[in-house]
Order: structure tokens, then sequence, then C-alpha cells
């Protein structure tokens, strides 16, 4: 039987049109949560709304692009207004640019790294914790970081790991600063996960499961239900006691 560890409860999760994103919302929506979903296209977005609606929960669309503080100051306003409080978010919003030694990368692949994985998640924490600290519940927030970064490096991904690093860290730094606020952040680390963004280029699903047969000690790709679990562990009072962890999910790669 599911347990509904959200009743009553808002939840916010950005890059919601697909993956990982969407996975977390039908999850939330799942356990109670009414959910706003965000992202930059609109046509992904309607879908995973329907898709909570069709399994009986309650959500809103909201086009937001992360490296814009209007957008993203309107996006959590939109969430207490439509649903009357803001009590989880998800920060998932990011991109991968690249696949190149670090002489070779563009600035403009760089940049755009920058300013969706750091800024993005920066801009929307900020946001969410000026309001949540602001509400008698507090709140809790789940920033998804990846292996690449704190925990791994590897050839071609090195701008992208940076980023994901920095996230890491303004997980850890903004637990301490918040948890006297009512506000509880952590982040999720996962590693290869059943997504486009793990496949090599030109890959198909087959040969990634042939490779990962051979990479990870799991013996396979992590499945984005699994990767919602671990997110949902953390945004739960299940969690009370975890403040400023980077949870890794990733079949065993960098134990």
């Amino acid at each position: 039987m599911t347990t509904q560890r959200f009743t009553g409860k808002t939840a916010l999760v950005t890059g919601a049109g697909s993956g990982i994103g969407r996975a977390v919302a039908l999850a939330l929506a799942a356990e109670g949560a009414h959910v706003v979903v965000a992202g930059r296209a609109r046509g992904p977005l309607d879908e995973t709304a329907a898709l909570v609606e069709q399994a009986g929960g309650k959500a809103l669309a909201v086009t937001a692009d992360v490296t814009r503080r209007e957008d993203v100051d309107a996006l959590v306003s939109a969430a207490v207004e439509h649903f009357g409080s803001l009590d989880v978010a998800v920060n998932n919003a990011g991109v991968f640019r690249g696949g190149v030694p670090v002489a070779d990368l563009s600035e403009e692949d760089w940049h755009t790294q920058l300013d969706i994985n750091v800024t993005g998640v920066f801009l929307a924490l900020r946001a969410e914790v000026r309001h949540m600290r602001a509400q008698p519940g507090g709140g809790t927030i789940v920033n998804i970081a990846s292996t690449f970064g704190a925990h791994k490096r590897s050839p071609g991904a090195t701008a992208y790991a940076a980023t994901k690093a920095a996230v890491s860290a303004l997980t850890r730094g903004a637990a301490l600063d918040h948890i006297g606020d009512g506000v509880r952040i952590n982040a999720v680390s996962p590693g290869a996960t059943a997504t486009s963004m793990s496949l090599r280029p030109g890959e198909t699903e087959a040969g990634r499961a042939e490779r990962m047969r051979q990479e990870t000690p799991l013996g396979r790709v992590s499945a984005v239900a699994e990767v919602a679990a671990a997110v949902l562990y953390l945004a739960s009072d299940d969690a009370a006691s975890v403040v400023g962890t980077d949870l890794v999910v990733d079949g065993g790669q960098t134990a």
C-alpha cells in the first residue's frame, strides 16, 4: 500500500517535463501532494500534469526559465497562490553540454551549464527558502546534483562535473544557513539513470544496458522511480534529522 507522506502539501518540481523530474512529480502526487511542475517547454509540462491528474492528483503546469530571477520568483508565487503553500521543492532542472575536453569546450556551452545547473539552482533555492522560512511549517528542499562532480570525474564531462560539484556545495552550505529557519535542505546525486542523458552519442538503450553490465557493480542503470524514491525520502518527515546530505544513487559506481 502506498504511503501518503505528502497529503495536504504543495510540492514544486523544476525540469518536470521528462525523466527524473517527471518521475518525482508523479511519485509526490501518488503520495498525496499537490504538484507544481515547471520547465521551459509547455508541451512536456502539460503531459506531466495530465499524467498526475489521470492518477487522481492535482497539478499546475508553469513555464519558467530557472536562469531568470523574475521567472523563478513568479513560479514560487504561482505555487503559493494556487495551492496555498510551498512545502516541498525539488530543483531538478539541469543540462549537459560538451562531451569534449576542457580545451575544446566552447564558452557558450560552459555558460549554458553554469547558468542552468548552478545559477538556476541558486535562484530557485533562494526564492523557495524565502517563502518557506516565513510559513509556520517551514519546508524541505532537495537539489538534484550528480555523481559527476563531488563523487567522480570523467573525460569530456569536466564542465558538467564542475557545475554539479557546485550544487553539492551549495546544498550543504544552504542547509547550514537555513535549518534554523525550519527549512531542511539536501541533495540527491544520481549516477547513470534510464534517461536520454545517460546515452552516449549514437548509443541505443540496448547498447547502454550492455555497457552498464560491465561498468556498474549493480549491472544496470537506475530506474527513474528509484531516484524519485530517494528524493521523496529526503523530502519527507522520515528524514527529519537528515540535513545537508548528498545521497548517491548509482548502483555502486562510486562505492
